[in-house]
């Protein structure tokens, strides 16, 4: 796994915690997130620190890209999130939720209802549908 930075106060997945009791243990491998999101959060923080070997593992085998296409850097800063709702069954689950970015030309906002679904006890992001 990527080298995870020892610097980061807050969490980037702003949930007003500390990355250390936030995203840390997930990202790590201490722990598993229990909800779609927190899974959702979990892989925010992810893309934010530029740790794609976690992304790449939480994305549904049957989804996802290759690691090697994961890891292509384009200079996009994931600046905020805000998560609009989430509903989660059993099974299935879906989040809602606006991720703010940037790079040294340009900046956006992606705003997505991801799905997911969990298998042997574990959460997976399969396929985000973006809205307008």
């Amino acid at each position: 796994m990527s080298k995870l930075p020892r610097n980061v106060a807050f969490c980037p997945c702003q949930s007003g915690r500390s990355y250390a009791a936030c995203c840390r243990p997930f990202h790590l491998g201490e722990a598993v997130p229990q909800t779609v999101e927190a899974l959702m959060r979990s892989r925010y923080s992810a893309f934010a620190l530029h740790l794609t070997d976690y992304i790449w593992s939480t994305w549904h085998p049957d989804y996802r890209p290759t690691l090697h296409d994961l890891r292509a850097d384009h200079g996009v800063q994931w600046r905020r999130l805000e998560v609009l709702g989430a509903d989660e069954g059993p099974s299935h689950g879906v989040v809602e939720f606006r991720a703010y970015w940037r790079t040294s030309t340009d900046r956006g906002v992606v705003h997505e209802r991801s799905s997911f679904v969990k298998e042997g006890g574990l959460w997976y992001y399969t396929v985000g549908m973006e809205l307008a």
